[in-house]
């Protein structure tokens, strides 16, 4: 997976989590799916995400590596 899909697979995953927290466990848990919304608000302002830099030290590729048909 490349690096686009994995921060929007944590992203939505962050809002789907806080949401079913706030509503079974406390409603203060809607304060972490704003931040996680602003962040993505500001990163598309800025082009700067702190899980991209998170993720790209983890070694996630930032795109996909094709390998030709005719080395498989």
């Amino acid at each position: 997976m490349t690096l686009e899909r994995w921060i929007r697979l944590i992203a939505g995953s962050f809002i789907l989590i806080s949401l079913a927290l706030a509503h079974w466990v406390n409603p203060n848990w809607l304060w972490f799916t704003a931040f996680v919304g602003a962040n993505l608000f500001q990163s598309s302002l800025t082009g700067w995400c702190l899980m991209e830099d998170i993720l790209t030290k983890f070694g996630v590729a930032r795109r996909e590596v094709r390998i030709p048909s005719s080395a498989r």
